[in-house]
């Protein structure tokens, strides 16, 4: 606002005012001095320890390994996160409820971690039972043979179908 104006001494009181209150707005949230610099480490402080607790939590979070045991080997595979299982392995932690193991079929059992959805039984893509067919196909209306053989002379040929001089263009087709 001020550099609109040429100065203090060419406005009216009203205005000089109005340009008083503006600059205060200006510098209403703004810290000056003492303030200004403790806010300012405040803040150097806070960026420095949330940069080292994600940089440790990032390097803990990498090293976790799932705790399950296949054969009397340790499984090499990542753990989930906020979990101590991978997600082959992460229906055997008892206290989890976001995983169920696939039933499978009676002739191909399957033990695959689903995630647990709406349904009662969740399934693995495998054995997701489909829905009823909602519709039955169109049957196929049978042709009588009488049509079937229909004259060739009903149909024109190319040279026949092209305009001709006395027919205007728009009455061809």
């Amino acid at each position: 606002g001020s550099s609109l104006l040429t100065g203090p001494e060419g406005l009216m009181p009203k205005e000089r005012e109005n340009l008083k209150r503006l600059k205060c707005l200006r510098r209403y949230r703004q810290r000056y001095g003492v303030e200004a610099l403790l806010h300012r480490q405040l803040k150097e402080r806070r960026m420095l320890a949330t940069d080292s607790a994600a940089q440790q939590a990032h390097t803990t979070r990498s090293s976790q390994r799932c705790l399950a045991f296949v054969d009397d080997v340790r499984c090499s595979n990542q753990s989930l996160p906020m979990t101590r299982h991978c997600l082959l392995h992460i229906c055997q932690d008892v206290n989890q409820t976001l995983f169920k193991p696939c039933q499978g079929s009676e002739e191909v059992p399957c033990n695959k971690p689903v995630p647990v959805s709406l349904s009662e039984d969740p399934c693995c893509p495998l054995h997701l039972r489909l829905p009823p067919q909602m519709y039955l196909p169109e049957q196929v209306l049978a042709v009588p043979e009488d049509l079937e053989a229909a004259p060739t002379d009903l149909y024109l040929s190319a040279a026949e179908l092209q305009p001709t001089e006395s027919l205007p263009l728009e009455f061809s087709d």
